[in-house]
């Protein structure tokens, strides 16, 4: 659906399709622009749609149930033999996830007649794109070209044995042993996807705890239950070299404080130590727009930058690098342009980790309100007492949502444990309309659901809570 030859002036020009790119140039269509977007994949849809996102969730939920008919399916009374797994299969049912929604996206395109301009996007003058050769003119441009994967020092990514998060996605066979550089988001999920699938994963993490910015005592939790289904951990801990060889690869490790190196062996090593916003081959330098220390695009609260009408959302400017940010900020950009008015609470963005059991927080962590000064309260509740859970056979991990001990505003919420990632959801609408845990308490919840669990945390705010 490449439309290179189609009208080369438009009132708005976005460049990348990811979630924010494409969430962008779809608003701004509807509200009457016409529109090109700029993709150089294949595919629309970004990182998120093709290497990111949703190819990791297809292969989440597809090992997830491996392992629960391999190991627990016998403990709720289904006895499973010969169960085997077919990677290659997998893999097939992951891409087949991807192009489904790819293509979707390019519907979305079609509908709302909206052009591709297939090619890199080089911005030449404020209102000029070129696209692989051709020029096109615009009123406005929005940079929505995401991240890339952040390497490491002397560490070469060749994506067969020392890998980032995109060849940890097709890797051929399961490794016998594979060391995860980085005890963040990407790692944690796809260490944990091949764990399930069988390899012997180790998790190397600089901090002294997994998670980094999540609340302390969700991170305890993550470590402990991640520890049980197997995963080795070396916190506090550093790499200071991987060299790839035909056994696998070499690694030296150093405390973090300083000390003595030790040695270790993988047969495939995941870099997941975070991403770098993408501004390569912009031409930013030539029409003058400034980035900051980081790389990233400099905008206002507008998302305006300092050149006139070049706009920039996403992981390319500061904040969270979350599909869902990009999204909000997309919509919220294309409305302005459009002489309404946006806003997006940063503070109410949510942060879900899709491992099992999942993770999930919004708003303030306690260390956060400590550090602010603010008296909280704060009300826990155990899935362990959920019936729901019970049913399930899920009963890890636990509700927490911090209230203001004045007011009893809720101030943020952390989960861990069945579905955080669909429960926090509710928490987060609340936040917006400034509930308090009363609130939530007073809500009635239907039984049995794993939605009681935060009625509960919310009870449990003023020390009330039914279960426990």
């Amino acid at each position: 659906m490449a439309n290179n030859s189609k009208a080369t002036s438009y009132d708005l020009i976005v460049i990348g399709s990811g979630p924010g790119g494409y969430v962008c140039a779809i608003r701004a269509a509807q509200l009457g622009m016409k529109v090109a977007c700029v993709e150089k994949r294949d595919a629309l849809g970004g990182t998120c749609l093709n290497v990111g996102c949703i190819p990791s969730k297809a292969l989440l939920n597809a090992s997830e149930k491996f392992e629960e008919a391999e190991k627990h399916f016998d403990e709720i009374g289904i006895t499973a033999s010969g169960v085997k797994l077919d990677l290659k299969k997998m893999m097939k049912f992951k891409d087949s996830v991807v192009g489904a929604n790819t293509k979707g996206i390019e519907f979305l395109f079609k509908k709302n007649k909206i052009d591709w301009l297939k090619g890199a996007g080089k911005i030449t003058a404020k209102n000029k794109v070129d696209v692989a050769g051709t020029e096109y003119e615009t009123k406005n441009i929005v940079i929505a070209t995401g991240s890339d994967v952040a390497g490491l020092p002397g560490i070469d990514i060749d994506e067969d044995k020392i890998v980032s998060s995109t060849g940890a996605l097709e890797l051929g066979s399961v490794p016998k042993s594979m060391v995860v550089i980085g005890g963040g988001v990407i790692g944690l999920e796809l260490g944990s996807v091949w764990s399930r699938l069988g390899a012997d994963v180790t998790v190397v993490e600089f901090m002294d705890q997994i998670l980094l910015g999540m609340d302390g005592e969700i991170r305890k939790e993550a470590n402990k239950i991640f520890k049980k289904q197997g995963i080795t951990f070396k916190l506090s801990t550093k790499v200071t070299s991987a060299k790839a060889s035909k056994g696998g690869v070499d690694l030296t490790l150093e405390p973090a404080a300083g000390g003595d190196a030790e040695s270790m062996k993988a047969d495939v090593v995941l870099v997941a130590v975070g991403r770098k916003a993408y501004t390569e081959s912009l031409g930013l330098d030539a029409v003058g727009v400034e980035t900051d220390e980081r790389g990233r695009v400099k905008t206002d609260a507008h998302f305006k930058t300092n050149v006139d009408g070049i706009y920039a959302i996403g992981d390319v400017i500061a904040g969270p690098m979350l599909a869902h940010k990009a999204e909000e900020e997309g919509v919220v950009l294309a409305e302005m342009l459009d002489g309404q008015s946006g806003h997006i609470d940063y503070n109410l963005i949510p942060g879900v980790v899709y491992t099992y059991p999942e993770v999930a927080n919004i708003g303030r962590t306690e260390e956060q309100l400590k550090e602010e000064g603010i008296a909280y309260k704060a009300g826990k509740f155990p899935f362990m007492a959920n019936g729901r859970a019970r049913a399930m056979n899920m009963v890890d991990g636990f509700v927490k949502i911090l209230a203001d001990a004045k007011t009893d505003r809720v101030l943020g919420c952390h989960i861990i444990g069945p579905e955080a990632g669909t429960l926090i959801g509710e928490v987060g609408l609340g936040m917006e309309f400034g509930a308090t845990a009363e609130d939530i308490a007073r809500t009635c919840h239907a039984h049995p659901t794993l939605e009681e669990a935060v009625k509960e945390a919310a009870l449990a705010v003023d020390g009330r809570p039914i279960h426990i």
